[in-house]
């Protein structure tokens, strides 16, 4: 959490994100578990509620930052010439996959990560409809979605704050909770995301469910090297 709180101030100087910013995307991802029957968390709250929690490293409070948790996901995978064989309306394509390490230099893994991804699906970051991002406290969030191009660098706290990502914005943003509030049990985070996107493009998502959601994107790194993650995954899913 000290590594983000850092990143975080950098980003506040910089760009003049707030405090306030943060607060919201955390209380957005919060009310968003309420919705969601497998989160760890399920309660909502409010922007002064999480201001007003403790402080764990400034700017952070508790509210900010994913609990320790325990949990499991998994996925069926198939090829296309199985599908055909094995014809099933609920399959969701995978339209781009994309593993890269991280580097030492100053090149930011996310952004590197994401525009592969979006060439290999032959799509932009105005195409996506739904996004799941590794928001281990709500700064990763709002660096995050910077990096993915869904607003310019510098803009994050902004376009959080103006209820671009919320569940009926202009591009939602971790509808299933987050790691924030759905949980972060490390090794099960990055396919929780795909079960929360193959719902939200399958149409099963309940009170928390997308309008017109056709096109998905997974963001999940983990380690540290240099600027950045030593590793990051990004997929992009299509409804069919």
């Amino acid at each position: 959490m000290d590594l983000y709180a850092a990143a975080a101030r950098l980003h506040m100087k910089k760009h003049g994100t707030t405090q306030r910013q943060l607060a919201v995307v955390a209380a957005k991802n919060h009310n968003n578990s309420t919705l969601n029957p497998l989160a760890q968390y399920t309660f909502p709250m409010t922007v002064e509620e999480v201001l007003g929690d403790y402080q764990v490293a400034y700017p952070l409070t508790r509210s900010m930052c994913a609990p320790v948790g325990d949990g499991s996901a998994a996925a069926i995978l198939c090829s296309e010439k199985f599908l055909k064989e094995h014809p099933n309306d609920r399959a969701i394509l995978i339209r781009a996959s994309i593993l890269q390490s991280g580097s030492w230099g100053k090149d930011t893994i996310s952004n590197r990560s994401a525009t592969a991804a979006y060439k290999m699906a032959g799509l932009g970051p105005e195409d996506i409809n739904v996004v799941e991002v590794h928001d281990a406290t709500a700064f990763g969030e709002i660096h995050q979605i910077e990096q993915i191009g869904l607003c310019p660098v510098g803009k994050g706290g902004e376009f959080s704050e103006s209820g671009a990502t919320s569940l009926n914005g202009k591009i939602p943003v971790n509808p299933s909770g987050g790691l924030i509030s759905r949980g972060h049990p490390i090794g099960a985070s990055g396919l929780a995301q795909i079960y929360e996107l193959v719902t939200q493009l399958r149409g099963e998502a309940g009170k928390r469910q997308v309008k017109e959601s056709k096109f998905a994107l997974a963001e999940n790194g983990g380690g540290n090297i240099g600027p950045g993650e030593a590793a990051m995954c990004i997929h992009i899913l299509e409804k069919i």
